[in-house]
């Protein structure tokens, strides 16, 4: 009696399949009481079948610098811009190499995907720059000298942006005097300005800029009237090929403002992080910036200058792309951290933290293609592929029908509790780790009902092996389970390490497919060790199925089974001759 008594304990509890079936049944309500309560009924698409825009970045070369091209540049350029884009919430956005100087950047239709294709095409390098003159966007018509030749400003894109709670604005100064003063670099000085001080900084000068100002300056100082910021290629134009080290011009990214900019003081690698919040005593949005060891110190030294100087010489301007996104004030040396406030919207905040967080890249780009994507194709591809998969499932289920019978009714069972684990976990893991569907994971979801059906398979045959040596199904059912668990694992393992490497070497829209394929796989496991198996022990207690029905799949006699095995005494030759 001992020996049967194991075997049921060892078959992970023969008279007790209850236990299972009810652990799995809760995880399917828990699984779709959160779908429905998350109010994400159905998964994510992806930008091939719910349409988006598919962005090609050209790397430009840079000046004295021929080889800043380079796998170690480009690959770090994706893993920022895809924070980036990320960082704005946006779902499965894909980007990855094309190439030796491509970056494709495909992001699907979404809340935020409008901000993302603006920051995507922002792709140059951050800079933080003390602002020299600041002045209208338009361009002035004549390049004079006059200290009456002035008009009205706005000092960037965010008027009021300024550093600290200062409630003060900057109030720009637009004389020529003053443009020749700051193309010469007044910033160098440790004494503010006098505001008649010739261009070379000299109190006493001639007040004629043509006196004292360089060639270069003066060449700087008629780019910088010329400069139309009102239209995107004025913009485009401002600044352009300028160096870190250079004095340079520049336009706020609205045009509504342009400005000279002294050499750059602070990267945007020195940026440790910045995140956009509210402040609830003042009741606005500011930025709150976090810098590097290294960046804390070069920030503490800009600061102690700029809160030395006249508006606007105490602004500094936060540049990308050789555009100004916002030139605060600064009114007290600074370091380790510092808070940027004004008139932000939450979105606003939100976009000037990610630019602060992700802006800076080792290279330039040009954006060389923008294809808007429909979904009509994938929807076209996903309609073909789900025909395909309904046929082949529905050759799985005759085959089933046809060679297992009753059997089938197991096997479909499990089918539909793995489609509902699986379907339940896609739309949970959109919103949880911004898992998209798309046509490869489709396919890898098609490829798991072949996984799923096989795993059927070897518990079934294992079931009939045992009946065809002459045992009843009961028992049959207990001794097959141990046999065929090894088996599932082993091909299962097999499957998953294959998914698991797939998405290791893999980038894009393979990696959907790898995912799919290895959470299937997983979902493979739990149905039929708590499921399948629990309802064969309970279907096996039944008499449709114990009794040998020909319907069943399991009759004895169609199966060809043997009488049970007897052993007999066997009967020694006497050796004694009298004896025989």
């Amino acid at each position: 009696m001992a020996a049967p008594k194991k075997g049921r304990g060892s078959s992970g509890g023969q008279g007790r399949p209850g236990r299972a079936l009810a652990l799995i049944l809760i995880a399917m309500v828990a699984l779709t009481g959160g779908m429905f309560l998350s109010g994400h009924t159905t998964p994510r698409l992806g930008i091939d079948l719910a349409g988006g825009t598919s962005i090609t970045l050209k790397a430009k070369s840079q000046p004295g610098k021929p080889d800043a091209i380079n796998p170690t540049n480009m690959d770090t350029a994706v893993s920022i811009i895809e924070r980036r884009v990320n960082g704005l919430g946006v779902s499965e956005a894909e980007v990855q190499t094309q190439g030796r100087d491509n970056i494709i950047v495909n992001i699907p239709k979404g809340t935020n995907s409008k901000q993302a294709r603006e920051q995507v095409g922002t792709t140059a390098q951050l800079y933080f720059r003390p602002v020299l003159t600041v002045t209208a966007g338009q361009a002035t018509p004549t390049d004079t000298a006059s200290p009456s030749a002035s008009g009205s400003a706005k000092p960037s894109a965010s008027p009021s942006d300024k550093e600290t709670a200062s409630g003060s604005k900057a109030t720009p100064s637009t004389s020529a005097t003053t443009q020749g003063r700051a193309v010469t670099g007044a910033l160098t000085k440790d004494t503010s300005p006098s505001p008649t001080a010739s261009a070379s900084g000299s109190p006493k000068a001639s007040a004629s800029p043509s006196a004292s100002v360089d060639p270069a300056a003066a060449a700087l100082q008629k780019r910088f009237a010329a400069l139309d910021c009102s239209t995107k290629a004025g913009r485009a134009k401002a600044g352009a090929n300028a160096k870190p080290t250079d004095t340079t011009i520049a336009c706020s990214s609205e045009g509504d403002a342009k400005y000279v900019l002294g050499p750059a003081e602070v990267s945007g690698t020195d940026v440790d992080s910045a995140k956009a919040t509210i402040d609830q005593q003042r009741g606005m949005w500011i930025v709150q910036m976090d810098f590097t060891d290294k960046g804390s110190k070069k920030f503490q030294q800009i600061t102690s200058k700029l809160s030395q100087q006249q508006s606007p010489m105490n602004q500094f301007a936060i540049a990308l792309d050789g555009e100004v996104v916002s030139a605060p004030q600064v009114n007290e040396t600074l370091s380790g951290s510092a808070e940027i406030s004004g008139s932000f919207t939450q979105q606003s905040a939100q976009d000037l933290a990610n630019v602060l967080s992700y802006g800076a890249l080792p290279l330039s780009f040009d954006e060389d293609t923008v294809t808007t994507v429909t979904a009509a194709l994938g929807g076209e591809q996903l309609q073909a592929g789900l025909i395909a998969g309904a046929i082949g499932l529905a050759l799985v289920v005759i085959y089933l029908v046809a060679y297992y019978r009753g059997l089938a009714f197991i096997a479909l069972l499990s089918l539909m509790v793995s489609g509902i684990l699986t379907y339940t976990l896609m739309s949970l893991l959109g919103p949880a780790i911004g898992f998209a569907l798309n046509l490869p994971a489709v396919c890898g979801a098609i490829v798991a009902i072949g996984i799923t059906a096989d795993s059927f398979i070897v518990y079934f045959e294992r079931i009939r092996d045992e009946i065809r040596e002459g045992r009843t199904l009961r028992p049959a059912v207990e001794r097959a389970w141990p046999r065929a668990r090894r088996t599932i694992l082993v091909s299962d393992f097999v499957s998953f390490l294959a998914a698991a490497v797939l998405f290791i070497v893999t980038v894009g829209k393979v990696q959907g497919f790898a995912f799919t394929l290895g959470l299937t796989t997983l979902l493979d496991v739990v149905v039929v060790f708590l499921f399948t198996k629990p309802v064969m022990t309970l279907m096996a207690r039944t008499k449709f199925f114990s009794g040998g029905h020909p319907w069943s799949g399991l009759d004895p006699k169609r199966l060809g089974a043997k009488p049970p095995l007897r052993r007999t005494r066997r009967v020694n030759a006497p050796t004694d001759p009298k004896e025989a």
